[in-house]
């Protein structure tokens, strides 16, 4: 369905660390960059994910009320990526991680906030 995603980021090197960790224990290669506009990118045959600052300007900020959700080939995967973005400067939040039931099936799932306050998450689906 999505082609890219894009966030902001006030310090683009602390955010670049921090997702070539996290994404990094997912599997993903090492963002590329910087582009022309300063942006650092992580490209997979599924999507490509972005950081860079805002063009406008005006300091990066979250989605409140937004997550960005990356796919996790195992469990394991979904612990490894939750402890690299804690350990690269992220903050976990929410429940440990760990299996929600609900109403898509039991799911393997790792809540952090990156370095400039955007949501994401690792997921597993079980079965």
């Amino acid at each position: 369905m999505f082609t890219h995603v894009t966030v902001g980021a006030n310090d683009i090197e602390a955010s670049r660390r921090f997702y070539d960790a996290a994404l990094g224990a997912l599997g993903v290669e090492p963002g590329q960059g910087p582009d022309p506009k300063g942006r650092y990118w992580w490209r997979t045959r599924m999507g490509a994910f972005a950081i860079g600052a805002p063009i406008d300007g005006e300091p990066a900020c979250h989605a409140n009320g937004g997550t960005i959700g990356f796919h996790a080939k195992t469990s394991e995967m979904v612990q490894a990526f939750h402890d690299a973005g804690v350990a690269a400067g992220g903050r976990a939040i929410e429940d440990p991680p760990g299996e929600r039931k609900g109403p898509f099936g039991p799911m393997i799932l790792a809540y952090l906030r990156d370095p400039s306050g955007n949501k994401i998450c690792a997921m597993h689906r079980q079965g």
